[in-house]
């Protein structure tokens, strides 16, 4: 502490901060136990309300050291999805029996969430290599503890790195304990990333038989068929997903998309134009206008507006 001007709580981020360079190094965690077990009240005061990543990083530990699992994994998750360029699942509490036998598949499945915040790529050999901690845990907890909408999330991590025998592993455990739609859909994401669309749709087909109401699963199974190029079907999706809920934009969108594909109909094109400053995901935003426009026929003044629409 003498560097840090005799402060428990400057130790503390010093230390958290010190494993960035070295994750795996086991003396910054022995001497955060330490101060842990010497001034724990003085440290809780003084991170109370403190999100820096130092501060959440060194929490995730002291959550370790007293037992709570759960919230020790969510908070390395959510540093993990901050920084995912650094090793931070090497630490050797993470990899820890004492862990991996007590965190619920609950919490693994929302700290996996997390690292996938800021959506980078994971799918490189580096990341694959830093990530092997965190697929470790998820096989090891999904082994012991198959929850089926949990494993379904799980999935997503080793989706997002190139490790789709394992995403594919983890749908077969879910499905061992009970078929639902979330499972499901992540079987159908995984083969969508691999290229296999009859595969995705087949799996998106048993979503819908699972969940039959599900809008959003109509939309995936709608976007899907697009690309296959049947506009047709993905026009009959978007529709039966409106009937379970009529005012989502999203679908409405999509809905007018895939019409204005199929028919040239520019009282379509027009509804799209219009419901385009309401779509929050700019490339889908434009990709269901550039799917648009190539309808039959269309003005070629409507078709120059869509455009902007889309850019705007």
């Amino acid at each position: 502490m003498a560097h840090c001007g005799g402060s428990p709580v400057g130790a503390v981020k010093f230390l958290a901060g010190a494993t960035a360079s070295a994750p795996a190094a086991p003396e910054p965690y022995e001497a955060l136990a330490e101060l842990w077990r010497d001034r724990r009240s003085e440290i809780k005061r003084g991170l109370a309300g403190d999100g820096s990543l130092t501060s959440v990083l060194a929490q995730a530990y002291f959550q370790f050291l007293d037992g709570d699992m759960d919230d020790a994994v969510m908070s390395l998750g959510s540093v993990t999805g901050a920084r995912p360029e650094v090793a931070w699942g090497t630490a050797p509490w993470f990899s820890d029996v004492r862990l991996l036998d007590a965190v619920s598949a609950e919490a693994l499945a929302e700290a996996c969430l997390r690292t996938l915040d800021y959506g980078q790529n994971l799918d490189t050999d580096e990341m694959r290599e830093r990530f092997t901690p965190w697929l470790r845990a998820i096989d090891s907890v999904s082994g012991r503890s198959p929850v089926p909408e949990s494993l379904a999330a799980m999935a997503r991590l080793p989706r997002a790195c190139g490790r789709h025998e394992l995403a594919f592993t983890l749908c077969d455990r879910a499905d061992a304990v009970e078929r639902v739609m979330w499972t499901a859909v992540a079987r159908a994401s995984t083969w969508r990333t691999l290229g296999d669309l009859d595969e995705a749709a087949a799996a998106f087909e048993s979503a819908l038989a699972l969940d039959p109401a599900n809008w959003s699963v109509h939309l995936d199974l709608a976007d899907l068929r697009a690309e296959q190029g049947d506009y047709a079907a993905a026009a009959d999706l978007a529709e039966r997903g409106l009937r379970h809920e009529p005012r989502e934009v999203t679908l409405r969108a999509a809905a007018a998309a895939y019409r204005t594909r199929l028919s040239g109909s520019p009282d379509e094109l027009r509804t799209l134009i219009t419901l385009a400053p309401q779509l929050a995901n700019p490339p889908y935003r434009n990709l269901l206008i550039a799917r648009a426009c190539a309808g039959p026929g269309l003005p070629g003044e409507l078709v120059a507006e869509a455009t902007r629409a889309g850019a705007n």
